[in-house]
């Protein structure tokens, strides 16, 4: 039990360092091509990876769909082609710090997702809490200048970011709802579904005039962050972090999101980046406000009687 826990912390950390890293890879890549043509690549590659892969490790036969085509297709959507469309065009108008904050508010909007599922109403702290990390995010937002938040410093690019959050914290669940499929499976079949819907979005918005298609000048500039968006960023991050559900549960790998943060904050620091105080106690007060979330929900377990953990585990799993 300690090392399948173990294992699992070691999967979450990997994967919050990953994508602690892709905010500031990623937010580079962006300057030279627009984030749906750059989704797209980067999603062939991963994708063609994570399928070659499976097929190794597991034989050919693990790539059939066995009638859950259309649920991972629509798994596959939320989680790589409606979280990377909507957090990358959205850190083309965002900083990357708080791109990566706005991504780490994952296990308070997975509380409230579950509270739409199975109508359990979150506790009173949760509420309190998700002010709290709020009001963290918008102080990182405005670039430690608070006054300038009604003039507008919290823009379009942090909500599409948030409802990237979203849509990845419904493929999460997902995951923890297919325990039939290895993590491998889920993660190369969902991502090679999800960008069939990748793909067409950008063929839409490229034959529309509303992206741009970049060069190939512009596609090797960026190669270097696209391969890392590919591999470390997608297919390992990814698959780690599925597994990490998968062995640790989605309460306590969405604890290990508070590693995007301090990632992202750290090499932007290291980059010459030099935040005021105000933008250090806002993160702090996220960062802070989401343990004390996880930190509650786990007392409140344990002083459930096991009847009622029962019963909760029931409405899941019909809310599946």
């Amino acid at each position: 039990m300690r090392s399948t826990t173990a294992l699992g912390a070691i999967f979450a950390t990997i994967t919050g360092l990953a994508w602690g890293g892709q905010f500031v890879v990623g937010a580079s890549a962006l300057h030279r091509v627009d984030a749906f043509p750059l989704t797209t690549i980067r999603y062939a590659v991963a994708a063609a990876l994570l399928l070659a892969v499976l097929a190794l490790r597991e034989g050919t036969q693990a790539l059939r769909l066995e009638g859950r085509g259309l649920r991972l297709f629509g798994l596959g959507t939320l989680g790589f082609a409606g979280f990377n469309l909507l957090a990358y065009t959205g850190l083309a108008h965002a900083r990357p710090q708080s791109a990566s904050l706005i991504v780490a508010l994952a296990p308070l909007v997975t509380a409230l997702v579950l509270w739409q599922r199975i109508r359990i109403r979150p506790a009173a702290s949760t509420f309190v809490l998700l002010a709290v990390a709020l009001t963290g995010v918008a102080l990182v937002i405005s670039g430690g200048h608070p006054a300038s938040i009604v003039n507008g410093s919290i823009g379009w690019g942090d909500a599409l970011v948030l409802g990237g959050v979203v849509s990845f914290v419904l493929y999460g669940l997902g995951a923890a709802r297919t325990p039939e499929l290895s993590p491998l499976r889920y993660t190369a079949l969902t991502a090679a579904l999800g960008w069939l819907s990748i793909a067409a979005a950008t063929i839409v918005a490229t034959a529309a005039g509303f992206v741009p298609l970049p060069s190939a000048t512009d596609v090797w500039a960026v190669s270097p962050q696209l391969l890392y968006l590919a591999v470390p960023g997608a297919v390992i991050a990814v698959l780690t972090w599925n597994a990490a559900i998968r062995l640790i549960g989605p309460q306590n790998a969405v604890l290990f999101g508070n590693l995007i943060p301090i990632t992202t904050f750290a090499i932007e620091i290291v980059r010459g980046y030099r935040p005021v105080a105000v933008e250090f106690g806002g993160a702090a007060l996220t960062i802070g406000a989401l343990v004390a979330s996880n930190l509650l929900a786990r007392r409140r377990v344990s002083a459930s009687p096991v009847q009622s953990s029962t019963d909760k585990r029931g409405s899941l799993a019909r809310a599946a």
